[in-house]
């Protein structure tokens, strides 16, 4: 009887400690860039996450949501020591984040050394994050900046005429990531790269960079963002540059359409490609931007949601799906979250998602060009190009020769 007695204390114990758990507050910890010259893209994202969390009553798992922000400069040690003091002070259980290319690098390395946290990735795109060494507990639910140039490179080479390209871009990974998915497909059509050129982030006077922009060629891409963009396209105007140019994800994002001044109408026109388009008809997505106007006054965000609002709100859904779906218990290591989040297929407003065996996106890419509607800068949607895996379709093995994005890394040829 005793034994008895005992034996059901214990389990009610167990029981108690259980509901207790489930009962605790969620720790999650939201990085992104809210300093710097990437400061408006951190703001949207930030935004993003807002949508999620207002949708979810900032509940997930039957727990109550408790968020601790940790801003970055897009610098690797910036988000470092964003990610300690949330990891090592807070005691968060997840991270959201973070927003920018070499950061994403940064935090996956970081992550190994904290196996009792999952990492799910805010919207850093290099490709190295997930492609090379990965870690077992960061998961990406946005493609990379490669998967994000799909589709840009054939149809500037044939539909728009452009056989030969100059490009320009901020010297880091996540736009070495860009131009290394962009020379591939564009190269690989029969088009040239006659010169790459590259500028600090956070370069405020682009003066000699646009007195050597090349005359001999068709277009010019630029992979450069935020502040750096919207910089750019002031003086390259005050310069009377004409040239037609290619824009990369972040250049032509609404995070520059929606910037101040008369500079961003240079945009016009401008090819570009990335995980969204503005004006895609997608029922889902027509209900997203919605959401996302309503949920602000015009005043305090875009127009449409940006790549950064639409990234960090999809992986607060990855991660609340699995947290309902595991009934909010976190033993055992996350090990039951992080099966879900691996084998998750998310229905985006983007797209669905689902990852590979790196836990890195797999998702849709949408080749656009900016045209003025309503008296705004969008992105028309041109072309759908579904299923973009990290490796662009290329065989894996012939993918590795390629080596990986840098200054001068891929030679423009046809692989």
């Amino acid at each position: 009887m005793r034994k008895l007695l005992i034996s059901t204390v214990a389990a009610a114990a167990v029981l108690a400690a259980g509901s207790a758990q489930a009962a605790d507050k969620l720790k999650i910890g939201f990085m992104a860039t809210l300093e710097g010259t990437y400061t408006v893209l951190g703001e949207d994202g930030q935004r993003g996450f807002q949508v999620a969390m207002k949708e979810a009553k900032a509940m997930a798992g039957g727990r109550e949501i408790e968020v601790i922000v940790g801003s970055s400069d897009a610098s690797p040690d910036s988000a470092l020591r964003a990610a300690r003091k949330l990891v090592e002070q807070d005691k968060v259980d997840i991270i959201i984040g973070p927003l920018s290319g070499s950061e994403g690098i940064a935090i996956r390395d970081y992550s190994k050394t904290q196996p009792q946290v999952t990492f799910i990735n805010g919207i850093s795109g290099a490709q190295e994050t997930t492609y090379v060494t990965p870690s077992e507990n960061f998961f990406r639910f946005n493609m990379d900046g490669a998967q994000w140039s799909a589709g840009l490179g054939k149809y500037v080479f044939e539909e728009k005429g452009y056989k030969t390209v100059a490009t320009i871009g901020e010297d880091y990974s996540f736009i070495y990531t860009q131009v290394f998915g962009f020379a591939l497909e564009f190269c690989g059509a029969g088009g040239q790269i006659t010169e790459r050129l590259w500028v600090p982030l956070g370069t405020k006077d682009f003066a000699s960079i646009i007195a050597s922009l090349p005359d001999d060629v068709d277009a010019i891409y630029l992979g450069l963002g935020g502040g750096d963009a919207v910089n750019f396209l002031n003086q390259y105007q005050q310069a009377g540059g004409d040239a037609k140019l290619i824009g990369g994800t972040i250049m032509i994002d609404g995070t520059v359409l929606s910037s101040k001044g008369k500079a961003k109408d240079a945009l016009i026109g401008t090819p570009g490609s990335g995980p969204q388009a503005d004006t895609w008809d997608n029922e889902k997505w027509q209900a997203f931007v919605k959401t996302y106007q309503d949920a602000f006054p015009p005043e305090k965000r875009f127009p449409s949601p940006s790549l950064l609002a639409t990234g960090y709100y999809n992986a607060f859904n990855a991660m609340k799906t699995c947290m309902d779906k595991i009934g909010g218990e976190l033993g055992d290591g996350h090990k039951a979250l992080r099966q879900c989040l691996a084998t998750l297929e998310l229905d985006a407003p983007n797209g669905k998602i689902k990852l590979d065996s790196n836990r890195q996106a797999i998702g849709t890419n949408f080749v656009t060009e900016v045209v003025e509607e309503n008296g705004n800068l969008v992105n028309k949607l041109v072309k759908i190009i579904p299923d973009v895996n990290q490796t662009l379709g290329i065989d894996p093995e012939v993918f590795k020769t390629v080596g990986l994005p840098s200054r001068d890394v891929p030679e423009c040829k046809k692989y």
